[in-house]
């Protein structure tokens, strides 16, 4: 009788030290996962701070560009305003859609293109977006680790008990990077 209760006493011991250890796990992964948003969401600070600079240098010798700039501030102004992954997303994609056709408008300006401040302050922005798309990554991979390992046997079960629940990823849909460019000679 106490050799069975001591198999007993170790099978529990070891499966409460199972438990503890995924539990441990998830909590890990899921921390990972806030830490990489907190990177994206520090180069989208970033990025939102240069915009409003980038569009100041621009007025000037843009006089007739009233929508474009409009544009931007209203993008901008939804993308600091996203609360969620996928608000972020969505409103991220649209300021992205808004500087690239800024971008386009600009290569009509030769004067704006050699202006100093226009660009030191463009260069910064490149910087930033190189950043941008570096830290989107790296949050993807961590989402995707913590997704896997919330649903993959046993861990699916502990996940389950202690409600971790699955991320969304970070994507992105910018028509433009969808579409393939036309090359023509």
């Amino acid at each position: 009788m106490t050799v069975t209760l001591i198999i007993i006493a170790v099978v529990l011991a070891l499966l409460i030290i199972f438990v503890i250890g995924i539990y441990n796990a998830l909590i890990r992964f899921r921390n990972q996962v806030d830490n990489a948003w907190s990177q994206i969401d520090v180069q989208l600070k970033r990025r939102h701070d240069l915009i409003p600079n980038l569009v100041e240098t621009a007025k000037g010798y843009m006089k007739h560009e009233r929508g474009t700039f409009e544009a931007i501030t209203n993008a901008r102004s939804q993308a600091m305003g996203a609360k969620t992954v996928a608000e972020a997303s969505k409103a991220e994609g649209a300021l992205g859609e808004a500087l690239s056709k800024f971008m386009l408008v600009v290569e009509n300006y030769p004067d704006l293109k050699a202006n100093q401040n226009f660009l030191s302050v463009q260069e910064e922005l490149t910087g930033t977006e190189n950043r941008i798309a570096f830290a989107r990554q790296s949050y993807n991979d961590q989402v995707l680790f913590f997704n896997n390992k919330i649903q993959m046997f046993p861990s699916n079960i502990i996940a389950g008990m202690f409600s971790f629940g699955k991320r969304d990823f970070f994507e992105i849909e910018i028509a433009a990077e969808r579409e393939v460019p036309k090359v023509s000679f």
